[in-house]
């Protein structure tokens, strides 16, 4: 069922179920978070992409005001609850200093197919070791996995924009799979290079050649 929110286009991309933290200074987003708070409403976060707004949005629930600033200024923590589609934009919304549209809540398939999902673990533990990243995916996190790692394999804001327009678990545990495995050469080659710099100029110890 169609609907209109309050609208926050930012240069990034939120995803469902994930947790958002914003700072909150200009008077048309004070006006926001107050008007969402005081109606209990959601409001949606749309990617701002090459001056364009996209879309495809995240729909976020306030969760808590962090902290209150004395002159207006906010930290909230917010939670994605669910993917829209835009359908019509107001910049400003009526009679408010923020934007606002209409959307239409789009579904999102869960389920997961269990091969791809250990791959993709697998493929993400190698990506981190060549990388040395101290992080772990957490297995027993009941968020979907591509939700848990979108931020943290090195997606460019547009990737971060196509996964989000991925409404199956199942495809976009691919897309991130198919990513990663691109990815992993490329470092492997840049830590070769680097181990090559590094013998620069030392003495080498090499094996006589046998014509």
């Amino acid at each position: 069922m169609e609907k209109y929110i309050p609208l926050f286009p930012l240069s990034l991309v939120a995803y469902p179920t994930e947790n958002l933290n914003l700072h909150i200074f200009e008077p048309r987003y004070k006006q926001l978070v107050t008007d969402c708070i005081n109606g209990s409403v959601t409001f949606g976060v749309c990617p701002y992409i090459d001056g364009t707004i996209a879309d495809m949005g995240t729909e976020m629930q306030i969760m808590e005001i962090e902290k209150a600033y004395s002159d207006g200024r906010m930290d909230i923590r917010c939670k994605g609850v669910g993917l829209f589609q835009l359908l019509k934009f107001h910049n400003p919304a009526m009679n408010k200093l923020y934007a606002g549209g209409v959307i239409l809540p789009v579904p999102n398939d869960w389920d997961e197919d269990q091969e791809i999902r250990e791959e993709l673990i697998d493929a993400v533990h190698k990506l981190y070791q060549i990388a040395q990243i101290q992080f772990q995916v957490n297995t027993e996190d009941p968020k979907p996995l591509s939700y848990q790692i979108a931020h943290k394999i090195g997606l460019s804001l547009p990737q971060e924009y196509e996964l989000l327009q991925i409404t199956s678990e199942a495809e976009r545990q691919k897309f991130l799979l198919v990513h990663i495995r691109a990815t992993i050469p490329v470092l492997e080659e840049i830590e070769r290079t680097r181990a090559r710099i590094k013998m620069n100029g030392h003495f080498k110890n090499l094996d006589p050649l046998q014509f």
